[in-house]
């Protein structure tokens, strides 16, 4: 029995014994095969490094080559310049060293001018001493022949030369004024028909409604929207009174101000070619169109600046009278007004001998105060002045500023050329209409009313000034106010305006939440 035990240990142990061995072997082999993985691995990650340094240096002598070529572009350029400059101020040296001996010879022979003029006085003083000395002789020779003195001999002849001198005189004088007053009756009306018949400018009367053609009456119930939300928002946001009746495929824009009219009609232009009719549309379009419009008012002024060859005038001002396009006055367009003022007033200053371009500049500005009036308190002619002197314009253009209306004498040719161009302009028959003036001052006085109360945003007077829509802040004014502004309005309508009929007095106010999902 002994004898089986140990001979089970015995194999156990045997059993065992071989077990380690061939697990240690399998772990050596297993130690290889992840050694082996670990170099190739290893030597892998070195041959992409490798790549990566590879690239980096390549990269590296592509900038260098690329930094060298643009320096050596700069480098040629700038030796270019400089080789041009250095040209030119050898050139401007060579002038001005010319110049310098043209001086000096001008500076020597007016020295030697000097010398012969101060020897010729001299001779002069001579000859007239010797004069007054002879003079003096022949005195005492006639005082003593006819028992007069000097005093009494003058006194009788220019007695008997003024009598028999004086009907003569005034005869005469009497002749040249004649001529005169002819002659410069003659020479004024061939100036003004010169200027006349050498320009003569379109004229179109301003309208007070715009009529914007559809290609389906469907569309007008769309711009209406449900409810009225559509024409309710483009009358909020345009400022101008929208008209659908029944004219086929037609809608009219009514409004005092020309500029909100013609932003009125893009738009709608625009939503009616792009079909989607809804208040956030809207809005999207009225500020782009704002924004175009912005633009080219300035591209409008800067045309206007160049066709008249004008030069050297402030952005501000040129942004100003392409402004002038949405201006009236009396239904004459302000901008067409002040174009004929200045080529008229460029004719007539070239006539009588003064500066084309400074009339035309000042013809041009002497209405600029009239692109200010809608926003800015004041007359246009100060408005235009104090924008004119701000930007350092030329004394001329301000005192046409101010001479065109009469508030300072006009103090050159090219001035008193605006005040005359100004008047030919405005005094063309059918050119003006009296009516329309006082209606447009009408309505815009009842807009400036309601924008001086606290809390107004905006203020449009719209159906032909019978109503003045407001909009209030709504930060500012509460429900209970805007009752209270509404009366306000009313009442000061009332006391300063007259109208006839009566003026609805709409004020609104809107609360509006904005947020942005990200």
């Amino acid at each position: 029995m002994f004898l089986e035990l140990g001979i089970g240990v015995a194999a156990a142990a045997i059993t065992g014994a071989a077990g380690f061995a061939i697990a240690k072997k399998i772990n050596a082999a297993n130690y290889e095969i992840y050694t082996t993985k670990a170099k190739a691995r290893a030597k892998a990650i070195e041959h992409e490094a490798e790549l990566v340094l590879k690239n980096a240096n390549i990269k590296v002598q592509e900038a260098e080559i690329n930094a060298k070529r643009r320096f050596e572009e700069e480098s040629l350029k700038l030796r270019k310049e400089y080789s041009l400059k250095s040209t030119d101020i050898e050139k401007k040296e060579i002038t001005i060293k010319d110049d310098i001996k043209k001086l000096q010879r001008d500076r020597d022979e007016l020295q030697s001018f000097k010398k012969e003029a101060d020897e010729l006085s001299q001779e002069a003083i001579n000859i007239k001493q010797d004069y007054q000395g002879k003079l003096k002789e022949a005195i005492r020779v006639l005082e003593h022949s006819a028992g007069l003195t000097e005093s009494e001999a003058k006194d009788i002849i220019l007695k008997k030369v003024e009598e028999q001198s004086r009907a003569e005189i005034a005869h005469i004088v009497r002749k040249y004024e004649e001529e005169a007053k002819q002659d410069a009756k003659r020479r004024a009306n061939y100036i003004i028909a010169q200027a006349t018949t050498r320009f003569a400018g379109d004229f179109a009367a301003e309208r007070l409604i715009n009529v914007v053609n559809i290609k389906d009456d469907d569309l007008k119930g769309r711009i209406i929207g449900k409810e009225g939300r559509n024409i309710k928002t483009l009358e909020m946001l345009l400022g101008v009174d929208i008209i659908i009746d029944d004219t086929p495929n037609a809608i009219i824009l009514s409004s005092f101000n020309l500029y909100r009219r013609a932003v009125a009609t893009k738009v709608i232009q625009l939503l009616v070619e792009d079909g989607r009719i809804q208040p956030a549309r809207i809005e999207d379009i009225h500020q782009k169109v704002k924004d175009e419009f912005e633009q080219s008012l300035v591209e409008e002024g800067e045309n206007i600046v160049m066709d008249l060859g004008l030069t050297k005038i402030h952005p501000e001002i040129i942004k100003l009278i392409g402004k002038l396009k949405f201006r009236a006055s009396y239904g004459q367009n302000a901008l067409g007004h002040s174009l004929e003022v200045a080529n008229l007033a460029g004719i007539i200053a070239a006539e009588l001998g003064g500066n084309e371009q400074l009339a035309k500049r000042a013809g041009l500005l002497h209405d600029i105060g009239k692109a200010l009036t809608q926003e800015f308190a004041g007359s246009h002619v100060d408005l235009g002045a104090d924008i004119c002197k701000r930007y350092k314009e030329h004394p001329v253009v301000i005192n046409a500023i101010y001479a065109h209306h009469g508030h300072e004498e006009a103090t050159s040719i090219e001035s008193a050329a605006v005040c005359t161009a100004d008047t030919l302009s405005a005094a063309r028959p059918g050119a003006r209409r009296e009516v329309l003036e006082s209606f447009l001052k009408r309505v815009q006085d009842i807009e400036d009313i309601a924008k001086s109360k606290e809390g107004i945003k905006q203020a449009y007077a719209i159906n032909a000034g019978r109503e003045i829509r407001v909009i209030a802040n709504a930060k500012l004014v509460n429900d209970d106010e805007a009752v209270l502004l509404a009366r306000e309005i009313s009442k000061e309508i009332e006391e300063k305006v007259q109208y006839p009929g009566e003026i609805k007095v709409n004020v609104i106010r809107e609360v509006r939440a904005v947020d942005y999902a990200r």
